[in-house]
């Protein structure tokens, strides 16, 4: 079992800023690969960045050039820096990690963007 404790959301607007956190429990040394999905209401969940074991980051279409994910591997810790927020940003964020075939998922946190 591995618990996910995300830290970092909250109410901002639009072209702030905000720093997302993600610890886990124990060594994700051997992850598959950890990062940050998200839900707006109504919508389906979707990945927004991840990294990979072999260190290779990936930030999907609607975040490129906003979004960065980073890794502290001696913190078993993600984290999501997000810039130029924009409102349709607004949704619940989780962070996951894939490791022995099976996927871990935090609570989730809120991030709203007002315009």
């Amino acid at each position: 079992q591995v618990k996910l404790v995300e830290s970092g959301g909250g109410l901002v607007q639009a072209g702030g800023s905000l720093r997302l956190s993600c610890a886990a429990s124990r060594s994700t040394t051997n992850m598959e690969s950890m990062g940050w999905y998200r839900q707006a209401p109504g919508k389906q969940r979707e990945l927004v960045a991840a990294v990979t074991r072999s260190g290779i980051n990936h930030v999907f279409d609607s975040a490129k050039g906003r979004f960065a994910i980073s890794r502290d591997s001696a913190k078993d810790t993600v984290y999501l820096q997000m810039d130029n927020l924009e409102p349709d940003d607004t949704g619940a964020y989780y962070c996951y990690v894939r490791m022995d075939l099976t996927a871990y998922w935090g609570q989730g946190l809120q991030v709203t963007v007002s315009s």
